[in-house]
């Protein structure tokens, strides 16, 4: 049941990872020092905890803040910054994951491909919905959209940690938003077939 539980925090995190990576991150870290809820201690992850790791998240955050603002923190276009995203969000989401899991069993390797899964899924729902959020407002509302995605990712975090089942709410409710914008986009271009 623990190894099940575990499963399912990695799960939640991982796919917070890939809605925002950095904050969740912090937070899980936050909480696994105080032992609320998560542990990395003693385990090959105990680096996921530690003041070092935090710190350079920290100046992530940082960078990243400061190159979203420049660049109006769209990760709807095909840029190296949203792949760089990408590439920390799948990283971090599967040392999380893995990291989850080992906090009970030596057998962690799984949390590797479903960490990586989940935060696949978060990064493309969260690209997904806020793309489409974006082209309907203006330009001081498209700038609140980064603290949006940011608190989301915190709650669905602190929430997966906290009660690791609720991280199937959180999967499911990024597929569902992931499904509805690949429909949404195959109506509008059957919508334009029907045009000419």
């Amino acid at each position: 049941m623990d190894y099940l539980l575990d499963l399912l925090q990695g799960l939640g995190i991982a796919a917070a990872i890939g809605i925002r990576p950095f904050l969740p991150v912090l937070l899980a870290g936050a909480l696994a020092a105080a032992n609320l809820g998560i542990d990395f201690e003693g385990t090959d992850f105990s680096f996921l905890e530690g003041t070092a790791f935090l710190l350079v998240i920290v100046v992530l955050v940082a960078v990243f803040g400061f190159v979203d603002r420049r660049r109006g923190a769209d990760t709807s276009r095909d840029d190296p910054v949203v792949y760089a995203l990408l590439a920390v969000s799948l990283v971090l989401g599967a040392l999380l994951a893995a990291g989850s899991i080992a906090d009970h069993s030596s057998t962690w390797w799984p949390g590797i491909p479903i960490g990586v899964a989940a935060a696949s899924l978060g990064f493309l729902a969260a690209r997904s919905l806020f793309g489409r959020v974006r082209a309907r407002l203006d330009q001081d509302a498209q700038g609140a959209l980064p603290i949006y995605a940011e608190g989301a990712a915190l709650v669905a975090c602190g929430a997966s940690v906290l009660f690791p089942p609720l991280a199937i709410i959180v999967v499911v409710g990024l597929a569902w938003l992931l499904r509805g914008g690949q429909r949404r986009q195959g109506e509008k271009y059957a919508g334009l077939r029907i045009l000419r």
